[in-house]
């Protein structure tokens, strides 16, 4: 039995070490190290409340948006705060185009070089890869002359040595199947993609000064002033150009990337028997019609709510936060008790106990990762794209339900093959068509609402701390592109007195817990089979496939400043 050692994992945001045991030319032990950190729950400790939002921008450069909207919504909450509607538009605005932003992003330029063979692309056809496109969708870069051009780019970067993002890939491996011409195709739409995201992203420049991290988020709505008619706020002209990019996302979304999705995942079928893992689910819900919906509510949400066990969309079970709690067993940290601590009474300090690198493998036995293990009601759950659209379809939601159905039959396959890997990919492009298309339904909202005269942006009367409660306490959610996000914060005289910050990929990529319980990365690679030993090509896919975000997941810090570990990146 083999032991393989994939470190650093490459094309996501931080650092994770995926160490796999290996019998017969298949996974079946699996352990998943986050081997850095970074520190911001004791640097909350004694601020300011109201700009927590700022500082929790800086736990990640991709998910920066994300974390400022959950850390307001947990700071509205706990003190009763509820923001004007043309606010929750911007946010929502905001919301799903980063979203759709990011999951464009992930599949092009961090997860399908998994399966796209970029060396075979040299010897396509342009023709047969323009015939292919064209019959995908009427998307105007699907030409000859596109194909053609971008296969010279191609053959220029390798006769220059220039690969770049290109260089060191498992080229020519077993497991890669697409056809020359299909190559060529994902590869001239992975350049088209880099051009659509610098343009995309520009919503947020408009609503949000910049990107990434944004400056017009406040407790109690925002920061950008909205009226039609001045050439200081949000004005016609505004709406005009934020129409143009939604639309371009739209178009993007469903005349490029879910063609690419379904015609990519049709030539790997055995992928949607590999990776499924936990088979629990859980969302927190978002995207309601309501500013501060209750728990109830958001069963309802464009993404809703709920909890699925073992697979069974026959039955959902409702979300409760108070059945959150993380555990530190096989975590670098300590706690003052033994028992796993809900979010509200976290603590975070580090334990580290090595071993220090460099070593050849982790002591499973004892502490191995940088991320707590939560757990809901003592279960390891799997959140992300996969478990909002399989909650939505188990909650019967009608666009949710037809989506996947539709795309299950151009498979050919049935329900049973969203728990997989290639399930895990479908679900966030999916996902990506709801909330691009979602993003225009806000637009045209927002300007009808502004064109009848409330030009409300802020509810100021609750920004005096003299106002607040001595003591107070919130949560905010948001289902980030990655899974459910929760800020979690203690407010006591006007300051914060306790934060912590639950994100999506620890969740996923949580050590064992004190029951021997895998975490979601952990559980999916059982089983998974592996081709070349030296070439991982298979625990990428199915670990990419959640798009991981590990400096999210990695937030503490010796309360001395001091270096804890050196860490060398390869």
């Amino acid at each position: 039995m083999a032991r393989m050692v994939v470190d650093p994992i490459t094309r996501i945001e931080g650092h994770l070490r995926i160490e796999a045991q290996v019998d017969g030319g298949k996974i079946t032990d699996a352990y998943s190290s986050v081997t850095m950190w970074r520190g911001l729950e004791k640097i909350l400790q004694g601020r300011d409340p109201r700009d927590a939002w700022y500082f929790t921008q800086r736990i990640c450069g991709v998910c920066t948006s994300s974390h400022a909207l959950a850390s307001v919504r947990a700071v509205e909450e706990a003190l009763d705060i509820t923001p004007p509607l043309n606010a929750k538009l911007i946010r929502d605005i905001m919301y799903t185009t980063q979203a759709t932003h990011d999951h464009v992003v992930h599949f092009y330029h961090l997860h399908a070089l998994d399966w796209v063979d970029v060396v075979s692309a040299l010897k396509a056809d342009p023709r047969e890869a323009a015939a292919i496109g064209a019959s995908l969708s009427d998307y105007p870069g699907n030409t000859v002359q596109r194909m053609t051009a971008v296969k010279a780019k191609l053959q220029a970067f390798v006769a220059g040595g220039r690969l770049g993002p290109f260089t060191n890939g498992y080229w020519g491996h077993p497991a890669m199947k697409l056809p020359p011409a299909v190559n060529l195709l994902a590869v001239a739409h992975y350049l088209d993609a880099l051009d659509w995201q610098r343009e995309i992203i520009k919503v947020h420049a408009i609503l949000g000064g910049k990107n990434p991290h944004p400056q017009s988020y406040l407790v109690g709505g925002m920061a950008v002033p909205v009226d039609l008619n001045s050439h200081a706020a949000l004005n016609a002209d505004a709406f005009m150009q934020l129409r143009r990019l939604i639309q371009m996302q739209i178009d993007f979304v469903q005349k490029v990337y879910i063609p690419d999705l379904v015609a990519i995942a049709g030539f790997y079928p055995e992928w949607t028997k590999i990776g499924g893992g936990l088979s629990n689910y859980m969302a927190a819900g978002d995207l309601t019609a309501e500013i501060r919906p209750t728990l109830e509510q958001k069963k309802h949400g464009r993404l809703p709510s709920g909890i699925v066990l073992n697979g069974d969309l026959s039955k959902v079970i409702d979300f409760n936060p108070d059945l959150v709690a993380e555990d530190v067993t096989h975590s670098w940290y300590k706690y003052a008790g033994t028992e796993p601590l809900h979010p509200f009474d976290g603590e975070t300090e580090p334990n580290f106990t090595g071993p220090n690198p460099p070593y050849e493998q982790l002591d499973v036995e004892q502490k191995y990762s940088w991320l707590k293990s939560p757990r809901y009601e003592s279960k390891p759950m799997e959140v992300g794209p996969l478990a909002r659209m399989i909650v939505g379809y188990a909650r019967g939601d009608a666009k949710i339900k037809k989506l996947v159905d539709d795309s299950l039959a151009a498979l050919k396959v049935d329900a049973s093959a969203l728990h997989s890997t290639l399930g895990r990919t479908l679900a966030r492009g999916l996902e990506t068509e709801i909330t691009a298309s979602y993003g225009m339904e806000l637009l045209d909202s927002l300007i009808a609402n502004v064109g009848s005269g409330d030009l409300r942006i802020h509810s100021g009367d609750t920004w005096d701390p003299s106002t607040w409660p001595k003591t107070a306490k919130g949560v905010g959610f948001e289902e980030a592109p990655r899974g459910m996000l929760s800020h979690w914060i203690k407010i006591q005289d006007g300051v914060i007195d306790n934060y912590q910050a639950v994100v999506p990929s620890t969740w996923n990529g949580s050590p064992r817990d004190r029951d021997g319980q895998r975490g979601a990365y952990e559980a999916s690679l059982i089983g998974t089979p592996v081709a070349v030993e030296d070439q991982p090509l298979e625990i990428l896919r199915t670990i990419h496939s959640f798009d991981p975000c590990m400096a999210c997941a990695a937030h503490v810090l010796d309360a001395d400043g001091n270096e804890v570990v050196e860490v060398k990146v390869l």
